[in-house]
């Protein structure tokens, strides 16, 4: 089966293609996009590794599930595309990199440029049925990701992951803490923001100065 993938990413995740959850995933989802409208468009999918080759990797952060209102979705956890109102969650993102950097407040929600900086903005599930919040999930998606995550930490060195959230959170056992920083914090939603878990965490500046620390180009956010 020919996943259209990073070239980088399809050498170190060519293991997880061959085995048999994968194949009934790719079964699911091509059903599942045949017979409903389901985000991000199909070239999409893997947006969040084609955008971020592998050998540049530099940042994880992870999300859910993709937005699954029509146009939000562009494959990038957290992330839309140009002209697309800003979903709360980025709202509050954005707010955070103003008081963290004394960055304005950006026009655009599309955070591709994060991504060829080398952040994976990757989404625990891929795929979404329209308006159908976690339609996808336990499908298939989250031992793949979970294999990424851990091929990440396997292979790398010196890679910031940010988890927001208790989900995010609980993939912190994929991680080796002794070779990555691990930066946690709320998530970025106004239920968890509101109540004081998410603003002021700086994860921002401090991903930078790790970097900064390490000789290494900091990310432009």
């Amino acid at each position: 089966m020919n996943i259209q993938i990073e070239t980088g990413w399809e050498k170190v995740l060519s293991p997880e293609f061959s085995k048999p959850y994968f194949t009934e995933l790719v079964n699911f989802v091509k059903t599942e996009y045949r017979q409903h409208t389901c985000y991000p468009k199909g070239k999409d999918i893997f947006a969040a590794f084609d955008n971020c080759p592998f050998d540049k990797l530099k940042v994880v952060i992870i999300g859910q599930d993709p937005y699954h209102g029509p146009g939000q979705a562009n494959g990038l956890c957290f992330s839309v595309h140009n002209g697309i109102p800003h979903p709360p969650s980025l709202v509050n993102i954005f707010k955070e990199l103003q008081t963290d950097i004394n960055k304005p407040y950006p026009e655009s929600g599309d955070l591709s440029h994060w991504a060829k900086q080398g952040v994976l903005l990757i989404n625990a599930t891929l795929t979404v049925r329209a308006h159908q919040a976690g339609s996808h999930q336990r499908k298939g998606w989250e031992p793949f990701t979970d294999a990424v995550i851990k091929t990440i930490s396997e292979q790398k060195e010196g890679v910031v992951f940010l988890l927001w959230g208790g989900f995010a959170k609980s993939k912190i056992k994929l991680i080796d803490a002794d070779k990555h920083l691990v930066l946690t914090s709320g998530h970025p939603s106004p239920l968890s923001a509101n109540r004081g878990f998410w603003f002021g965490n700086k994860h921002f500046s401090k991903t930078n100065n790790y970097f900064s620390q390490k000789g290494e180009k900091p990310i432009e956010w």
